[in-house]
This record gives C-alpha cells, sequence and structure tokens, in this order.
C-alpha cells in the first residue's frame, strides 16, 4: 500500500535535512513506527525513528554535524541519537531478525526496509514514511496498518505464535496499546487469533526480565483507563505469571447467602477512579510533589501522573482475600488487610525488581493509611484525629485523600452521594487544622540534645519518653504546636519522674 501524506505530517525542518544527508550518503531512510502512528491519530510526538537502509549511526553523525548536534550513540544496539529544535530523533540501521527459543535477544544481520517492518510487533507501528526525494512523503504500508489504525485493532505482521514466542514482551506490549490507545471515541482491541496466541505463549514470559516486564505495567498504569490492560492481563494469563497476589483477588465467596465485595473488579474501580481525579487535579495545578535538589525540600506543581500512586490503588487491597473472615454477626470482614498489605509491599516489589527506596516506601505509606481517612468519613471528625492523620502522611497527605476518595464504590448511589458528602467535610477539616497547626511537615520542638543538657543525663529511654509525650500533647491538642507551649509541658512531665534543670 502507498499514497503520499500531504497533511503536513513531515513539515518539520528535521525530516529535509535527513533526507539531504541521506542522499549524499547514498543511503534510504525512512521514518518509522510510533511517529507514523501517532501522526494518523492526531496526537502529538517528539520521538522520531529514522531506520536506514545502511549505517544509522553514520547518518545520525552526518546529520549532527550539519545541525551542530550532540549525538549519542549506542554501538551495542546499533542506535544512534540526537536532540533537533525540540525533538528526538533516533537513528537504526535497516535490520533483520532472527531468535533462538530460550531467549529473547535476537540474531540480528544487515537488512532492507521490508526486512525490518516483519520484525515489527504490530501492523500500525510498522507503517513508514519514505524521506527519499522523489517519494517523499510516501507511506510504505505493507501490512494495512492504516486500515487497522481505521478499525482499532492491534495485530501482529507475521503469524502472532511467531511474533510472540520470539519476543514475549510483545505480548504485554500488545495489551499496553489496546490500553494506550483506547479514547472514549475509539476502542482499541486485540484480534481473537492473537488473544488465543497470547494465552498459548504465557509461559514464555519465564524467560523475560521483571525491569522489561514493570517498564510496560508503568506504562499501562498511567493511562486514562489503567483497567483495560489489568482486565487483558488477567484474561490472557498473563496476570499469574506477573503479580499472581493480585489474581486472587478475583471471586466472591458466599456463606449463609451472604457475599462480599468482588475485590478483583472493586481494585481496577478504585484505579480508574484515582487516573480520573489525579488528571483532573494535574488540570487544575492543585496537587504537589516534594524533591530535594541541593538538599533541600522542593515544593513542585505536578504536571504527569504519578505511577507509584497508581501502584498504591492497584495494591490498596492485596491482602484482602489472606485477611478475610466470615463473622454470623457482621458477615464478611477484612480486619487488618490495610497493616498486612502494607507489610507484603517489600516483597513484592522485590520480586517485581522494583525499587526498594522511598518510592517503595511511599506505596507501602498508602497503602497502610488509606483506611484512615475512610474511617473519618463516618464518624465524628475530632482535630486530634486529623493531626495524627496529617502527621502520619506528611507530603503525601493529598495523594492519600486522592486514593480515598476513589476508593469511596457502592453499587448503592445514595450510599456514594452520602460518603462524598461526608468525605469533603473531612477534606474541610483538614484544611483548617493544617492551616491552624501546621502538623503536616511537624517536628519535635523538643530534642534528645535539648532535654539532656538542660537536666544535665545521659542517653537514656527517659528522653524517648519525654519526647512521646510533648508530641502526642501537640497532637490531640493539649497543647499549641510551639516550642514555648511544649517546653512548658515536658517540664511539668519531666518534674514528675524526678528530673529538675541542671541551669
Amino acid at each position: 500500500m502507498s499514497a503520499t501524506i500531504t497533511q503536513g505530517f513531515l513539515d518539520h525542518e528535521v525530516f529535509r535535512i535527513v533526507s539531504e544527508v541521506a542522499a549524499e550518503k547514498g543511503v534510504r531512510a525512512f521514518v518509522i513506527g510510533g511517529y507514523v502512528r501517532d501522526c494518523f491519530l492526531g496526537r502529538d510526538s517528539k520521538d522520531i525513528d529514522i531506520v536506514v537502509e545502511g549505517s544509522g549511526i553514520e547518518l545520525a553523525e552526518a546529520v549532527g554535524a550539519k545541525v551542530h548536534s550532540n549525538v549519542s550513540v549506542f554501538k551495542n544496539f546499533g542506535t544512534a541519537m540526537l536532540r533537533f529544535k525540540g525533538i528526538e530523533v533516533e537513528f537504526v540501521g535497516a535490520r533483520k531478525e532472527s531468535y533462538r527459543r530460550d531467549s529473547r535477544k535476537p540474531i540480528v544481520e544487515d537488512g532492507t526496509l521490508e526486512d525490518d517492518q516483519l520484525r515489527r510487533d504490530f501492523t500500525i507501528n510498522a507503517m513508514a514514511f519514505s524521506l527519499q526525494k522523489e517519494d517523499f512523503g510516501a507511506l510504505v504500508d505493507p501490512f494495512g496498518g492504516i486500515r487497522d489504525l481505521a478499525a482499532g485493532i492491534i495485530r501482529t505482521p507475521l503469524d502472532p505464535d511467531t511474533t510472540y514466542s520470539d519476543d514475549p514482551l510483545r505480548m504485554v506490549r500488545a495489551i499496553r496499546f489496546a490500553t494506550k490507545l483506547t479514547t472514549p471515541d475509539q476502542t482499541f482491541t486485540i484480534v481473537p487469533e492473537s488473544l488465543e496466541s497470547i494465552r498459548r505463549n504465557s509461559r514464555r514470559m519465564e524467560i523475560l526480565s521483571k525491569e522489561r516486564i514493570v517498564e510496560e505495567l508503568n506504562k499501562i498504569l498511567v493511562t486514562p483507563k489503567p483497567s483495560i490492560g489489568f482486565r487483558l492481563l488477567d484474561e490472557t494469563g498473563l496476570m499469574d505469571w506477573i503479580l499472581p497476589q493480585l489474581s486472587k483477588l478475583k471471586g466472591v465467596e458466599t456463606v449463609e447467602g451472604k457475599g462480599h465485595k468482588e475485590n478483583f473488579s472493586h481494585t481496577l474501580e478504585v484505579l480508574d477512579n484515582v487516573a480520573a481525579l489525579e488528571m483532573e487535579a494535574i488540570a487544575e495545578g492543585c496537587l504537589k510533589d516534594y524533591v530535594f535538589e541541593d538538599g533541600e525540600e522542593v515544593e513542585k506543581v505536578r504536571t504527569e501522573p504519578n505511577v507509584w500512586l497508581r501502584w498504591a490503588a492497584l495494591l490498596h487491597d492485596i491482602a484482602k482475600p489472606s485477611t478475610k473472615r466470615y463473622d454470623p454477626t457482621l458477615g464478611w470482614t477484612f480486619h487488618g488487610h490495610e497493616v498486612v498489605g502494607a507489610r507484603w509491599i517489600p516483597k513484592i516489589f522485590q520480586g517485581l525488581k522494583m525499587p526498594l527506596n522511598e518510592k517503595m516506601k511511599y506505596v507501602q505509606k498508602l497503602v497502610n493509611l488509606h483506611l484512615r481517612p475512610i474511617a473519618l468519613v463516618t464518624e465524628e471528625v475530632t482535630d486530634s484525629a486529623v493531626r495524627r492523620l496529617l502527621f502520619d502522611a506528611g507530603n503525601d497527605i493529598d495523594d492519600l485523600m486522592l486514593l480515598c476518595h476513589a476508593d469511596i464504590t457502592s453499587k448503592n448511589p445514595r450510599k456514594v452521594a452520602r460518603l462524598h458528602a461526608n468525605f469533603e467535610l473531612v477534606k474541610t477539616k483538614l484544611a483548617e487544622v493544617e492551616a491552624k497547626d501546621a502538623i503536616r511537615n511537624f517536628k519535635n520542638p523538643i530534642t534528645g540534645d535539648y532535654v539532656m543538657e538542660l537536666f544535665g543525663i545521659e542517653p537514656c529511654n527517659i528522653i524517648g519518653q519525654l519526647k512521646e509525650q510533648v508530641k502526642n500533647a501537640i497532637l490531640d491538642g493539649v497543647i499549641e504546636n510551639s516550642f514555648e507551649a511544649a517546653d512548658a509541658f515536658m517540664r511539668e512531665r519531666a518534674a514528675e519522674m524526678g528530673l529538675h534543670p541542671v541551669r
């Protein structure tokens, strides 16, 4: 299939420059892959892939010299990359690939554009624009990718068993594209024969590194409706290889005619709710992130989805199956699932080779605290309870509140409306207490060094006890959050312990 593109997809100066330099070097060059696909979808793309029938590195270096741009060369992959006027251009030589059964690393040989298109994962990613002077802008589409794009179809150029067995990561990528490309106006689906092939080849996931799988999961998580991807992962059997704990949330058990909530569906509903609420808050500019720059904490307005908030939503009820109990009086209970779930987070992250740093601790904190605001919704909201929530959540309070808002789900619309109304009251109370008491970034006014100097004592348990009593007095509203009030309170408690100032 060939057609000339006239919609201005190749108006950027870089395409004419690459065309001219390629002609000078006697090689053919094409724009290929995601940029071509996104042009037809009307999506902005600043990442351009150029495939060259020859050396991609040599062409990149020649283009870099002409536009005075530094070129990053990755010899192991045979690729090179440069930035020019706000866009990133990656060059690679056309190649053909073959695979061994026990590895997803291909045997690579030089090839033609046709060879390169054959090795592509999906027809919609195998389309190319010619950059040759004689047919500049011609669409090279041997597999009907343009038709599949219009029909919302994810299909492999080759037999799907070959495509997925050669590189099993493409199974997760198929699901990622079905999720990412779906919009309210158009649904993208994986063709039935491809879905069946994914089910047949699910065991091939064994040869993949966890890091590559998580990279795809993260891209699914930050889409507008990530539940699409996780339902497909479940339907194809890939979930059992990636996150079996999530699969255990499925199903409803009934005793004495009483069933509990279907926790898998609930989790995915919460995940979608978080995605929608976060993007709404980002659009309004009301979500903040706190990062350390030059040793100081800096507040920044969030402009992109926080993938770790999405992980917290995905895992917030992960321990419900292990804490599920049936009580003849109360019905089904999941007491302590937030505590058990938080305890599981490090092991889950470790199993997926995910970071065990502050990102993991953030997810762990949100899982552990996700019921606290809900408890405030259903009970009398006291200043003390709000202060303690602010203290425990710290700078993550806004994300915690967003997660808890998303967690309000029910088939009873009157119940949901009531809980949402009460939730707004809690948010108002949080703002009032925060403005009055500045608890979010609470630091105890009384330090251990001050206590030792004041009473002339060495390090001991009494110091910790005094500091804890001061902290609790502030959080309970017994004293205000100031050094003067804390010092007076601490001296009274110390006197009861037989301690008196030495100065």
